[in-house]
């Protein structure tokens, strides 16, 4: 079970699509062994085989498979219209995601007008250091999870604008608490930004974060920083009060 789980996870965004040769290499198993196995994950349909090149992708059972682990998260059934409505209402994306042990794990992304995407996030992992996301995130969680974090070598930088010093973050992680939400602006990629807001479970623990995103030039954080907040703040509520969270009022949660 665990080299047909490997075989599976080979396969990404990134490689989608993958010959017998390099399946044998990422997981270092001999050819027959693999010809075996994905095989039985085609006709089981995990895998499928492009006919004409021979390259296998994943297959429409990982896809039900994947619907059916969405679907029973009760943070993506609550939150899921909320945060489409947002991606309509700003024409930027709007996502929406929790902490999967010490990265970011997306449950959902909406696309807005101003900021289209050709793939979708919903699965993939970020990391919290350099997310507007990850960084609400942090923001609730003890001193020590944080200075471990930095110490277990897991803020790399992806731009120069990264934050990869611990007492760096805490200061930004104290300003998120100060007004109910993070900016990330180029810290992941080159040319964007995003917004979030935490998002709160019925005993107060933040336990997801939503977020608007897009190109420098549409979010525009320089003119709609503090509508954007606004919006993003009163969404996350909107899908907090959905879980069972009661806050004093709006703002008012940290």
């Amino acid at each position: 079970m665990e080299r047909a789980l490997a075989l599976l996870t080979c396969f990404s965004l990134e490689a989608s699509e993958l010959r017998i040769s390099e399946l044998c290499a990422q997981t270092g198993l001999g050819q027959s062994t693999v010809s075996r196995m994905i095989s039985t994950l085609e006709r089981l349909g995990f895998v499928v085989q492009d006919v004409r090149t021979g390259l296998y992708r994943l297959g429409p059972t990982t896809t039900t498979l994947g619907s059916v682990a969405l679907n029973s998260s009760v943070v993506f059934r609550v939150g899921r219209q909320t945060v489409q409505n947002l991606a309509h209402s700003t024409a930027l994306g709007a996502n929406l995601a929790e902490r999967n042990g010490s990265a970011l794990f997306y449950l959902c992304n909406f696309e807005g007008a101003d900021a289209p995407k050709a793939f979708t996030m919903a699965g993939r992992s970020a990391p919290l250091h350099a997310t507007g996301m990850g960084k609400v995130i942090l923001s609730d969680q003890p001193e020590d999870f944080v200075r471990e974090y930095f110490e277990r070598g897991l803020a790399v930088p992806y731009t120069p604008r990264t934050i990869t010093r611990v007492e760096k973050m805490i200061e930004a992680l104290e300003e998120v608490r100060n007004r109910s939400y993070a900016t990330e602006v180029e810290e992941l990629a080159f040319g964007r930004a995003c917004l979030a807001a935490p998002i709160r479970g019925r005993t107060g623990e933040v336990v997801a974060a939503l977020s608007v995103s897009g190109p420098l030039s549409a979010i525009d954080l320089q003119h709609r920083q503090q509508e954007l907040g606004l919006r993003v703040i009163e969404a996350a509520d909107e899908i907090s009060v959905g879980l069972g969270y009661m806050a004093m009022a709006v703002g008012e949660q940290w």
